[in-house]
């Protein structure tokens, strides 16, 4: 299960998804807390979302659940350079190259430290480009950008952060990325106007001077202002026969648009077809034509159709410097068809990387659904065409044979494949928890009997396994619950009876304090930890109780006649909460 999460986390890595792949590194590690690369695959998620404090914990448990391990020391010196601490960044960059001489990325590494903390060079004031990429080096620059709705976004969108950060890098870039509207949107709140890019004017607006009897009046107030005839209105421009069919044809285009939407909710689909067709011949500038006649074919189940639109939509959109929302829309779309069509696992690959393609372009929480489902589509495929009943049996007994040659290990290899193979098998969970339970591994067996018991609720077996690991674990009280829980299918189960005679012994002797302090200080520090007895314990009434327990037995007695406070009473000592004498 750590393996699963942990692959998930790197999928989501390599996608850019730094955020999600932090949240299935977590995952692994609640799973297997000692694994050094969960840890240091997490660090570098948080790093590059520029979470350095939270890097810099997790780069410091790498190095300390493996110190002899070169890339953990990679991870510290870069949330340490993160956080703007040059001197430790260098530390911890030559303590790796000392583990590593050749390693590259610490190399690298330690040269970007050492530049940070070298004096910065007398510089020339910036001009030009330079001045205004100056403006992205403050630290305001992430403040606004959060700040301001237009542009929060962006800050969720690994294509714009990286080129942000390359403007910071090298300022005189800017001039590269003005292109994308995303950067003339920061650099228009940066400058502290409205950039205008519509077709008449490239030029931020100015406030137009005062008109001329205003101005005259303010350089002579004490005059009478003088009478100024009105200009001449300009002539206007005359357009060409050419420009008016253009704008004439993208109105009729629009008009069709809404006759093809309008179709649409209907469900008239064949009709909406032509619209959106006769939109596009009058009109091929607008590739939202083609998303929208992708999404009828979408419904219309001609997803082959639907493909070929999208990619065109995608290969004009690139042409015309369309919006990268409108790319990702059709991108997304492209997804759809190309799930609906698989048929296999294999086939979800190239559905899989057209939603990441998407997402890169604009992340959309739609396509992520989507993306999502047909991961989940995948897996589910994959466990569907890998199985097979016979395969598991034969695994199961190489497993069994395993066990009993003490080979627990082994044993547990042959299991997983088994149920890989067959993944509702109550038997094998059965075996692998008591290879669990013989290599001290309690929580994972514990996790397997409970799936016996989930699986097939009458399994007298899963019961046996999950009330012996509690046994062991010193939880006699649930293990006595469970005991009598598999009692309920199967009465006259020896295993069981047994069982719950061991736990009636123990809870006893600890009743009578016949257990040693460490063992008495041990149950009753996993009590502490169940939520039943944390809520019993702040419970104002029952804490009156205990009191009047300790002070006036007599009261104390009244309150038992309370079935539910007796019955609370009676988990506190069978927890060693409480003690009777």
């Amino acid at each position: 299960m750590a393996d699963e999460a942990k692959a998930k986390g790197n999928a989501a890595f390599s996608a850019g998804r730094f955020e999600e792949a932090a949240g299935h590194f977590s995952d692994a590690i609640a799973l297997a807390p000692g694994n050094h690369v969960l840890y240091s695959n997490r660090s570098a998620a948080l790093a590059s979302i520029h979470r350095y404090s939270d890097a810099l914990a997790d780069a410091e448990k790498t190095v300390e659940l493996k110190p002899d391990w070169a890339k953990g020391y990679s991870r510290l010196g870069a949330a340490h350079l993160g956080l703007g601490d040059a001197a430790s960044s260098i530390a911890a960059y030559e303590k790796g190259l000392a583990l590593d001489p050749s390693n590259q990325g610490l190399k690298d590494g330690l040269a970007d430290a050492k530049k940070a903390a070298a004096p910065p060079p007398p510089r020339r004031p910036p001009s030009g480009a330079d001045a205004i990429g100056q403006m992205f080096q403050g630290p305001e620059l992430w403040s606004k950008i959060a700040a301001d709705p237009a542009t929060r976004a962006y800050l969720e969108q690994p294509d714009f952060m990286q080129m942000l950060r390359e403007v910071q890098r090298n300022p005189s870039s800017l001039n590269m990325y003005l292109s994308d509207p995303r950067m003339m949107q920061v650099l228009s709140l940066m400058l502290n106007i409205k950039i205008q890019r519509g077709e008449d004017s490239d030029l931020p607006q100015t406030s137009s001077p005062p008109p001329p009897q205003q101005q005259q009046k303010q350089e002579q107030p004490e005059t009478k202002a003088r009478e100024v005839e009105p200009e001449p209105e300009p002539e206007p421009m005359e357009v060409s026969d050419e420009e008016k069919e253009r704008k004439e044809r993208k109105a009729a285009a629009q008009k069709e648009k809404e006759a093809g939407n309008a179709s649409y909710k209907k469900k008239d689909f064949e009709t909406a077809i032509q619209h959106y067709t006769k939109a596009l011949e009058l009109d091929d500038e607008d590739i939202s034509f083609l998303t929208n006649r992708a999404a009828v074919y979408i419904e219309m189940g001609k997803y082959d159709e639907c493909i070929k639109d999208c990619d065109k939509a995608v290969e004009r959109g690139r042409e015309l410097r369309a919006d990268f929302k409108m790319v990702a829309r059709a991108l997304t779309r492209k997804g759809t068809a190309l799930a609906k069509l698989a048929k296999n696992s294999k086939d979800y690959d190239i559905a899989i990387e057209t939603f990441q393609k998407a997402l890169t372009e604009h992340r959309n929480p739609d396509t992520l659904k989507r993306l999502n489902e047909a991961e989940k589509a995948k897996k589910d495929l994959e466990q569907q065409e890998y199985y097979d009943p016979k395969v598991a049996d034969e695994e199961r007994e190489k497993g069994n044979e395993m066990f009993k040659q003490q080979k627990y290990p082994e044993a547990i290899k042959h299991y997983n494949e088994a149920l890989r193979r067959n993944p509702k098998d109550v038997k094998v969970y059965s075996n692998r928890a008591a290879c669990y339970t013989k290599l001290g591994a309690m929580p994972e067996g514990l996790k397997d009997a409970e799936k016996c018991i989930e699986l097939d609720p009458t399994f007298s077996k899963g019961y046996t396994r999950k009330g012996a690991i509690q046994f062991f674990m010193k939880e006699h009280e649930k293990a006595m619950e469970t005991y009598q829980a598999g009692l309920k299918h199967d009465p006259n189960n020896q295993e069981l009876l047994d069982g719950i005679r061991r736990c009636i012994e123990q809870i006893n002797k600890a009743n009578r304090g016949d257990i040693s302090q460490e063992d008495l200080q041990e149950k009753q520090s996993k009590a502490m930890q169940d939520p039943e007895i944390q809520g019993i314990l702040t419970d104002p009434i029952m804490r009156q109780v205990l009191m009047d327990f300790q002070e006036n037995p007599s009261a104390a007695q009244h309150h038992l006649k309370d079935p539910g406070v007796a019955q609370k009473i009676q988990k506190l000592i069978n927890a060693g909460i409480v003690q009777t004498r």
